[in-house]
């Protein structure tokens, strides 16, 4: 196993007692890194043993949880599955994702994600994956989590930062519209709004850096098209240009 020695360049700041962040600077740490370690991992030893003070947001260390997205090297990633050593780069530079509320360093308060997520949505669907797999006689099919990991690397990414609810929120909507067609017209009527469907500019940032698979520009593609299926008045232009 080959060893290597990396700066990390740590995006650092203070929030005072008013909840503002203060003091935003970089701090560089030295650290030898092996071919299995994780950009997570890393920080795990800095704070153990450089410095405890180290904020950031971690859970599952699996890509599960999806809290700990960060900007790792100008790209939107999870650091538990981001391996150090495969940047190949010397200095890996840390920053916290933008469009949510700083708590210090790297960890963020993803409470904005989940601001215009669909009322009382569904988390769980049909499984798709072995369908017709032998099953235990109490159930009547299997049941999976829906892909979304609600880590805002795709909210992070976008490019319209202003007057949008963000891909996530969209993709949540279509999903809950697929899991519940009741509520079609409720769902739709949502995000039929000039801060719904219609401010994407099809940059797809969104889908590039979904570590799930969930392509939210997908979602968000079929939802601008169900409005129209349905003889909604779009409730603005797709492509009209928006303020950034």
């Amino acid at each position: 196993m080959s060893h290597k020695t990396i700066t990390f360049s740590v995006s650092r700041s203070n929030i005072d007692e008013a909840g503002q962040e203060r003091n935003r600077r970089r701090q560089e740490f030295s650290l030898e890194v092996n071919d299995r370690m994780t950009v997570l991992d890393a920080l795990e030893v800095i704070r153990r043993d450089q410095d405890q003070s180290l904020m950031y947001r971690h859970s599952c260390h699996h890509g599960s949880c999806g809290t700990c997205g960060m900007i790792i090297n100008g790209e939107r990633k999870l650091a538990c599955l981001t391996a150090a050593a495969a940047l190949e780069v010397d200095t890996i530079e840390l920053q916290p994702l933008r469009t949510m509320n700083p708590l210090g360093d790297l960890a963020v308060d993803p409470t904005p994600l989940f601001a215009d997520y669909p009322e009382d949505a569904t988390y769980i669907r049909r499984s798709e994956v072995h369908a017709e797999g032998r099953k235990p006689f109490e159930v009547d099919h299997w049941e999976r989590f829906e892909d979304c990991i609600e880590c805002g690397l795709c909210v992070s990414s976008c490019p319209v930062t202003e007057s949008f609810i963000g891909p996530a929120a969209l993709a949540a909507h279509n999903r809950e519209l697929i899991n519940r067609p009741e509520r079609r017209t409720e769902l739709l009527e949502a995000v039929n709004t000039e801060r719904g469907a219609w401010p994407c500019e099809r940059a797809l940032n969104c889908s590039r850096v979904c570590p799930t698979g969930v392509y939210p520009a997908k979602h968000i593609a079929e939802l601008r098209k169900k409005i129209e299926q349905d003889g909604m008045a779009p409730a603005a232009e797709p492509g009209e240009k928006r303020a950034r």
